[in-house]
């Protein structure tokens, strides 16, 4: 901010300057020193800090994801975590990764474009291990995949890509597909060189062996949602709860569910040792079921509704009734017991 000086001060300046207390160089010097920040125009930056920490926040949760995937599917202790998210050129991603390795090129749909998802062959080699009956030693394998190991690879990567757009469910309807599988690194150029990419660095470890999983996402690719990239909007979107498209799309998932329906007749206790005596043509009597009793429908263990036996062609058939407010025993405990008190 720049200070007004008084009449006083600026006679009172003049004064010291003409009778040299006071050197005209050193208010020109400090005239001349202006604050200047360092720009890389090779490497300009894309994304803001919000930005990143909201890219960071997103790919934890698909690290967890991750972690609870990998460990059912390997039998092992995995652990999936993010070390880092950065923003480079891909000149740079490509020289940090060791060759061979295994770089999975992944269509990024509906963005335009493609990312990479690369693997440390250390943990490449351990999960290869483990789905082949071994124990998953730490090995310094470092040759390309066989075709057979391609092949369980490409499994284990699209099961990771199913986890990566539940991720970012919250941002976009991500549906990430694999393309390819390359070990040279020199062969899977997306985007050129200079082009800059966020990084997002995940430490895994699957048993005792660790190692390093890289996300690389081009800044081309998701440019056109880096608005909703914030920590803002990202939380708005947690927040918003029950839309109506969500509603129908677990109204659909609902109808497609199977549960057991049951035509109960009555109930009668007997012994074991009746059970075992039973023969074919024997009746069992049910003391509390009248003929024209109604029978009791149960959807999913649960007494649902009332219904009368018929035929329908040559089929047995029920005719639902009335509806049967069935009381969890839970909930019958606790009434009793506030009654009691």
């Amino acid at each position: 901010m720049t200070e007004i000086l008084s009449q006083d001060e600026i006679d009172a300046l003049l004064t010291a300057i003409s009778t040299g207390e006071v050197d005209t160089t050193e208010y020109s010097a400090t005239q001349e020193q202006r604050k200047v920040k360092i720009y890389d125009f090779r490497r300009p930056d894309k994304f803001s800090k919000d930005q990143i920490r909201t890219l960071q926040m997103m790919h934890e949760t698909f690290a967890r994801l991750t972690t609870t995937a990998l460990s059912a599917q390997l039998r092992a202790l995995v652990s999936v975590h993010v070390a880092s998210v950065d923003q480079l050129t891909y000149e740079e991603f490509v020289r940090s990764i060791p060759n061979p390795t295994t770089l999975a090129v992944i269509n990024m749909d509906p963005l335009k474009g493609s990312g990479v998802l690369e693997i440390d062959p250390s943990i490449t080699f351990t999960i290869i291990d483990k789905l082949f009956g071994g124990i998953g030693e730490s090995s310094r394998i470092t040759r390309e995949l066989t075709d057979i190991e391609l092949s369980v690879m490409e499994g284990i990567i699209v099961r990771i890509l199913g986890n990566l757009r539940e991720a970012w469910s919250n941002v976009i309807d991500l549906r990430p597909r694999l393309g390819n599988i390359e070990t040279n690194p020199q062969f899977a150029q997306i985007v050129p060189p200079n082009d800059m990419v966020v990084l997002i660095t995940l430490e895994t470890k699957v048993g005792e062996v660790e190692g390093m999983t890289n996300l690389c996402i081009p800044y081309i690719t998701i440019e056109p949602i880096i608005s909703k990239l914030s920590a803002q909007y990202w939380y708005s979107s947690i927040r918003k709860g029950t839309t109506d498209e969500n509603l129908a799309i677990i109204q659909g998932r609902l109808e497609n569910v199977e549960l057991q329906v049951v035509a109960e007749i009555g109930e009668v206790s007997i012994t074991m040792a009746e059970v075992l005596d039973l023969k074919v043509g024997d009746v069992i009597k049910l003391p509390d079921t009248k003929v024209n009793s109604d029978m009791v429908l149960r959807v999913g263990g649960r007494k649902k509704y009332k219904c009368r036996p018929g035929v329908i062609g040559s089929r047995v058939a029920v005719q639902i009734g009335e509806n049967i407010i069935d009381i969890p025993d839970e909930l019958l405990i606790t009434r009793r017991s506030e009654d009691e008190i």
